[in-house]
This record gives structure tokens, sequence and C-alpha cells, in this order.
């Protein structure tokens, strides 16, 4: 089953909002962290074997470049 670019662009956002907003405090945090790395290096695959990993690299760096202009 393949997933569509949009969907795969909707995963990715979502994993990546959930990582920023983790604070790993114990053994079961940590193998969430984990996982959700795992989710995101696939999604990414995904979305570079779908043609929107372009896309998905923009969106992640978005907010560190906005972060960097801000200040």
């Amino acid at each position: 089953m393949s997933l569509s670019k949009k969907s795969i662009t909707t995963l990715f956002d979502l994993v990546e909002n959930r990582l920023s907003s983790m604070q790993v405090v114990d053994r079961d945090d940590a193998r969430e962290l984990a996982v959700l790395e795992a989710a995101r290096r696939e999604l990414l695959t995904l979305a570079t074997d779908q043609g929107c990993g372009k896309v998905v690299q923009l969106r992640r760096s978005a907010p560190v470049e906005e972060a960097a202009a801000s200040a």
C-alpha cells in the first residue's frame, strides 16, 4: 500500500511535532523517542520514493530557520 504525498507530509509533521515536544524522563519515554525517530526516518524514505522528500525536508528545517531569523 502506498501513501499519498499529502499523507506522508502530514504524518511527518505530526511526528516532528511530537518529537519537538517530548521530554525524556524515563525508559518508556526513551523507547517512544526511538520509535518516533525510526518512524521519521521511514517517512523520509517514503517521501523520497514518492518524490516529496524535498518538501518534507524543507518543512522540517523551516522552524529552525524562522527561529534563527527572529533571534
